[in-house]
């Protein structure tokens, strides 16, 4: 600390700066102390408070604490604001404030308690809340503020379907907070309170008694439909969620694990409900994870718009993504124990220089993951201050996708530890010495290239190896999945290889001979984006559009559509790029598609619909997703193996022969999907992603019916299937932990395990049609007898 801090402060107070310090070192926790000031013998009601706060932007914390004291009657008299190291985990603010009570406050225990616990939030209150409880209604006070305005967020991808205009996120707040109706939000976030509320919670009896008084009051007294429906709805979320973190006195953001019934809207087909969903409402942020399965697994991406209109695009359409990529995870996650699951975490950082979105960003996966934490974890502290209705605990993993970090999955791993998390090195996969680098080891790329030369053979009656071919990629040469495509193509295929257009988030390169593999190859190994590419290098023809023209931005949009190739790999880009209203720009103007053949190395790049008007309108062959790019699932499926078996030094003193064996698997798993897709697409027909679709349901029914049996299964029996388990595993993780595998492995995981390998053989061998006309009920023993 600096020399002005010391001679600031006498010793005792210094002595209570540093119990401060100590309690939120190495953390992003805040912790207060008030204590009484006879700062003269006429008056004695004055207070010191004291604030240390981690990892903060100083400004705003003292903005923001001096709000939330003027809130309760508090003058400030004095203060004092110093930034002290707190080494590798950044800086630690401490606040001194010298305060005493006016227009009548007190400054007696209660009071105090209540500062002390909204002080805590206000680091992670988004700013929607504090306006709320800060300006416009300061009577609600922060804990209901937000509520509600964690309500409202929830409500937006729902009622938005029903009328976007009406039901947008800053009309659905404005609504349930105007004058008129503020006193009936505030009584259902009463309910909601009570409902969780630790010393009693309401029984589900007493809910429904309540819920229907408050549904009786708002039909009598609130006339506008709108109004109506919201607080509606509101009082449908109290009576959907599980679970929440809300009486936490630690949290970082308020978490909502919610029936997934919630989040269907009337109007909307019907579709597979998924197992749970988990809402996290915070200081700039919004997030959802969902999944489909009890044990699950997915990656955790963030999203950061540009323009306040893009983000209220992507808020309407955020439960959305993340179920559609969660449940193309499910559908890719045949192959393994976890079922499929994805979060999405929606940031507002528009505006910021580099340095503050980046802090907002790293900010949000610890609220976002901590909370979830609170959620999932069964410690001392969250059995007294979490009621459940879920019934049982439950267990999910995360993994890393679009802007995390290596640091995040650091921190996010150290963090599970701490809070109490059974397999905290296996909550969060990647990790950068444990882990299986997705991007340096290629791993989803290389069973992208399976199917795409299984394809080429089936479709076009291409031999890659013996004849050329051309091929159209988005995604840069910098991503995982291209960037590795690339030199799987340079490796597996040389020049027969034609890469003519690459088009990424910096623009485009096209040459209809086939760009120059020595600059492609460059540019990956450097680790540069396509706009990089040496003009130099270019042939007859050939052209780099950047799109710092809005000719560049016009040429990159359109790449994928314009340049004609025998195969397209879409390897990175949007969600629904090409969909129902745009497919027929894949198309030429005699209605044959620009490129015959589609292999999806990224999620979603093409909409269930486009895909199959692309089918029938022009034969398009479209390998889908879930199974062109599952490879990259399964390897994350075994990081979590390996850091449940091995300890960290085990795996990495074996992780080249790990990692070699985990590819040689990949490359099986893939060409036993790849050869049974092509096989039932020739001999019975239909469009591809349907039957990729068919392959990921025999697999996930047979597995779920195979998990119902094996809950009967005694000890022994089970015992007689663990080899489906060990087989599955690479040899040296098996061969170096598998007599251990009861005492390191969740019992539930292990059968999940068995379930789905069992399920997945029996699939790859017998084909869909077999097991699609067994009997829900006899598939599990048909089943077991196959293994026999």
């Amino acid at each position: 600390c600096s020399e002005s801090y010391i001679l600031r402060s006498d010793p005792r107070r210094f002595l209570s700066q540093i119990q401060l310090f100590e309690k939120v070192s190495g953390s992003d926790n805040i912790s207060v102390s008030t204590e009484y000031s006879y700062l003269d013998e006429n008056n004695d009601e004055h207070y010191w408070i004291d604030i240390a706060l981690a990892n903060t932007l100083p400004h705003y914390a003292l903005e923001q604490t001096t709000k939330l004291l003027f809130l309760h009657s508090f003058d400030v008299m004095r203060a004092h604001l110093d930034n002290v190291s707190d080494g590798d985990n950044g800086t630690i603010t401490l606040l001194r404030m010298l305060v005493t009570p006016v227009n009548g406050a007190k400054g007696n225990e209660a009071t105090f308690n209540l500062l002390q616990q909204e002080l805590k939030r206000c680091k992670w209150l988004n700013d929607s809340t504090m306006e709320l409880v800060f300006e416009t209604h300061p009577w609600l006070g922060v804990r209901r503020g937000e509520i509600i305005t964690a309500m409202a967020a929830i409500m937006h991808p729902i009622m938005s379907k029903q009328n976007a205009i009406a039901f947008s996120k800053g009309n659905i707040l404005e609504t349930i907070t105007k004058d008129r109706y503020i006193k009936h939000a505030a009584a259902i976030v009463d309910l909601f309170l009570e409902r969780f509320n630790p010393k009693g919670p309401l029984s589900d009896e007493e809910l429904e008694a309540k819920s229907k008084e408050l549904l009786s009051i708002i039909d009598n007294e609130v006339e506008d439909t709108s109004a109506q429906a919201l607080l509606t709805k509101m009082i449908d979320i109290v009576k959907h969620t599980l679970r929440t973190n809300i009486y936490m006195n630690n949290r970082y953001a308020l978490g909502l694990r919610l029936d997934p019934k919630i989040m269907s809207s009337e109007d909307e087909a019907p579709r597979e409900t998924p197992y749970g969903v988990i809402f996290v409402h915070g200081r700039r942020f919004d997030g959802y994870h969902t999944r489909f399965r009890d044990i699950a697994r997915g990656g955790m991406r963030l999203v950061t718009p540009a323009s306040p209109e893009q983000y209220a695009l992507e808020s309407a359409h955020q439960y959305e993504e993340c179920y559609g990529l969660a449940f193309a995870q499910q559908l890719k996650n045949k192959d393994i124990p976890e079922g499929g699951s994805k979060a999405v975490v929606l940031i507002n950082n528009i505006g910021m220089s580099g340095t503050g979105k980046d802090f907002v960003m790293r900010k949000s996966v610890k609220a976002f993951t901590d909370t979830i934490l609170d959620l999932i974890v069964d410690t001392e502290e969250t059995r007294e201050e979490v009621v459940d209705f879920v019934g049982k605990k439950e267990v999910l993993y995360l993994g890393p996708d679009e802007q995390v970090t290596p640091e995040d999955i650091n921190w996010v791993i150290k963090r599970a530890k701490q809070r109490g998390y059974d397999t905290p090195a296996a909550f969060m996969s990647s990790k950068p010495r444990a882990g299986i680098n997705h991007k340096e080891y290629g791993v989803t790329s290389e069973g992208v290239n399976v199917y795409l030369d299984v394809a080429l053979r089936h479709v076009l009656k291409i031999d890659p190896k013996q004849e050329s071919f051309s091929i159209k990629i988005t995604g840069g040469p910098d991503g995982d999945v291209a960037g590795n495509e690339l030199k799987i193509l340079a490796r597996e295929y040389g020049d027969n290889a034609k890469v003519v257009g690459i088009a990424d988030g910096t623009g485009c390169a096209e040459d209809p001979n086939g760009l120059a593999w020595d600059e492609l190859l460059r540019l990956v190994n450097d680790n540069l984006p396509i706009d990089q590419f040496n003009p130099s290098k270019l042939g007859e023809g050939g052209a780099v559009h950047t799109v710092d023209t809005e000719e560049g931005v016009k040429a990159r949009n359109s790449m994928h559509n314009r340049v004609q190739a025998d195969a397209f790999i879409p390897a990175g880009g949007r969600p629904n790029t090409i969909n129902i209203h745009n497919y027929k720009h894949f198309l030429n103007p005699d209605g044959s598609p620009s490129a015959p053949l589609i292999v999806e190395g990224a999620n979603l790049f093409v909409t269930d619909e486009a895909r199959q008007l692309l089918f029938e309108e022009a034969g398009v062959v479209i390998v889908k997703d879930s199974s062109a790019n599952k490879c990259g699932v399964i390897t994350s499926s075994y990081e979590i193996c390996a850091a449940m078996m091995l300890s960290e030094e085990e795996f990495f003193d074996n992780k080249d022969q790990i990692v070699s064996e985990v590819l040689n698997k990949l490359h099986n798993y893939a060409q036993l999907e790849a050869e049974l897709l092509f096989r039932e697409f020739e001999t019975y027909g239909g469009s591809l992603p349907q039957l990729s679709k068919v392959v990921s349901d025999a697999v996930n029914a047979a597995t779920d019916s195979l998990s119902v049996a094996l809950e009967s299964f005694s000890a022994e029996d089970k015992e007689k299937l663990l080899p489906l388990f060990r087989f599955h595993l690479p040899q040296t993780m098996a061969d170096m932990s598998f007599d251990k595998v009861h005492e390191r492995v969740p019992a539930q995981y292990i059968s999940n395990a068995i379930a789905s390998c069992l399920a997945s053989k029996l699939v790859y061998k017998e084909g869909t049609k077999f097991v699609n006309t067994l009997p829900k009920e006899k598939l599990a023993s048909v089943a077991l007898r196959y293994v026999e």
